[in-house]
């Protein structure tokens, strides 16, 4: 089909995750009409655990129309308490009050399938400018240039080309959109290992029966972090305080001999609780009361930088290029600031030739990708603090939570919650520097 104007362009999106959505309603939102999103699930499913729901990426939602009603189901984050796992003894308090007049949105947290679900919803109600096919799996990619052209098979069909005019890879960690681009790069495609893995559970507030101390866990508006060496927990009350999500970081030791394309196991809750066994009573009673059988366990993976995230028409979103470490609670912000900026700038090509295209989406590249690589590097940083062993490192570290204790300001070690880190997050409208900054890097790209 011809494209006259920009929002008649045909845009593919591989993968209906956090920056897939994103990337379509926004595209939608900007008038874009011609939107097909290729799913492998056969739905979204709405499963998975607690997730941060940061300023930064709040303003996008709310621009987007979806945040008031994921809003209602999120629990506002008001403070944060950092406590030794073994000891339960609190090393610092960090208040987060400021932070929703501050940064015009507030910190909360919430489930991730509402925040899907929301996305989703808004999604469904632009359905005359996207379309879904779900079962829908990419197989190859054929070309990025001049126009994109890949072939998706249905699970009970047979194979599809399609050409389109933009297509943007939101296929995870994963991704073969970023293995079919690197591999016409001449790139390696290097997946790294972190060394560790992550248990995510969600307790209901019924199972806590009459447990006071863990039902006041449950009715806190803030996040819980007990950390240990080489291991951490962070908890918080979601979905209107009725489930309390508990996230661990802990050595990986059962993916070590797995097959390379294996990311989640079921795991044994006689393990995990072996593996905390030194952690406090309070921490021991609440993974105590994961049911047998829903142990579930995550292989934490990144990659090494890309040397870009473009090629002809094409571009990679989210974990596909950028997949992070959970420790500064941005891998979903970061998504969706991606989808916020590719929507900006494919609204502002002069004309709809791939020429303009390419250049539109190394505008994208350039306004996100030297951020988002520092906050993947942050995170990183963070978690090698909060998981000190015995030393002067720790020593050290434990000297700034004392300071923080004591005069309640001050560089945080755990770096989601230290105020200049947030001021460089939060602060930054990735909307506002997309409109402000198109015009000059589009005539220099």
């Amino acid at each position: 089909m011809m494209a006259t104007q920009p929002t008649d362009l045909h845009i593919c999106i591989i993968g209906a995750g956090m920056g897939g959505l994103a990337s379509a309603l926004a595209l939608a939102k900007r008038g874009f009409k011609n939107i097909d999103v290729y799913e492998a699930a056969s739905g979204l499913g709405f499963v998975g655990a607690g997730i941060q729901l940061a300023p930064n990426m709040n303003r996008i939602l709310d621009n987007l129309g979806v945040w008031e009603d994921i809003e209602k189901e999120a629990v506002d984050v008001k403070e944060t308490s950092i406590r030794q796992g073994a000891s339960d003894e609190e090393l610092a308090p960090v208040d987060l009050k400021y932070i929703r007049e501050l940064y015009s949105h507030p910190h909360m947290v919430g489930h991730r399938s509402s925040l899907a679900g929301g996305l989703y919803k808004g999604c469904k109600q632009q359905s005359n400018k996207i379309k879904f096919h779900f079962s829908t799996s990419l197989q190859s990619i054929q070309s990025f240039l001049p126009k994109p052209q890949f072939t998706v098979k249905p699970r009970n069909g047979e194979p599809i080309k399609v050409s389109c005019h933009v297509l943007l890879g939101s296929d995870g960690v994963k991704s073969i959109t970023r293995q079919r681009m690197l591999q016409e790069l001449g790139v390696e495609d290097k997946i790294v290992d972190t060394g560790q893995a992550a248990y995510r559970i969600m307790i209901k507030r019924s199972d806590m029966g009459h447990d006071t101390e863990l039902r006041d866990l449950m009715n806190k508006e803030g996040v819980t972090r007990w950390i240990g060496e080489k291991r951490h927990i962070i908890a918080y009350p979601v979905s209107s305080k009725q489930i309390y999500n508990i996230s661990t970081i802990q050595p990986d030791t059962n993916f070590a001999a797995a097959p390379d394309s294996t990311y989640t196991t079921k795991a044994s809750k006689a393990a995990m609780l072996k593996e905390f066994e030194d952690f406090c009573p309070n921490v021991r009673r609440v993974l105590d009361l994961v049911p047998d059988g829903e142990v579930c366990e995550w292989r934490l993976r990144v990659h090494s930088p890309l040397p870009t995230w473009v090629h002809g028409s094409t571009a990679l979103v989210g974990d596909a290029c950028h997949p992070t470490q959970p420790h500064l609670g941005q891998g979903a912000a970061q998504a969706m600031e991606d989808a916020a900026v590719i929507a900006v700038v494919l609204s502002k090509i002069p004309n709809t030739d791939p020429g303009s295209i390419k250049k539109a989406l190394k505008v994208y590249e350039k306004v996100r990708k030297e951020r988002a690589e520092t906050l993947v590097e942050l995170a990183a940083q963070s978690g090698r603090a909060l998981h000190l062993g015995e030393g002067k490192a720790k020593v050290e570290r434990d000297r700034e939570f004392e300071r923080l204790k004591k005069e309640g300001k001050g560089k945080v070690p755990d770096r989601w919650a230290d105020a200049d880190v947030q001021k460089m997050i939060y602060g930054f409208d990735c909307t506002k520097v997309a409109e402000d900054r198109f015009e000059e890097v589009f005539g220099v790209v």
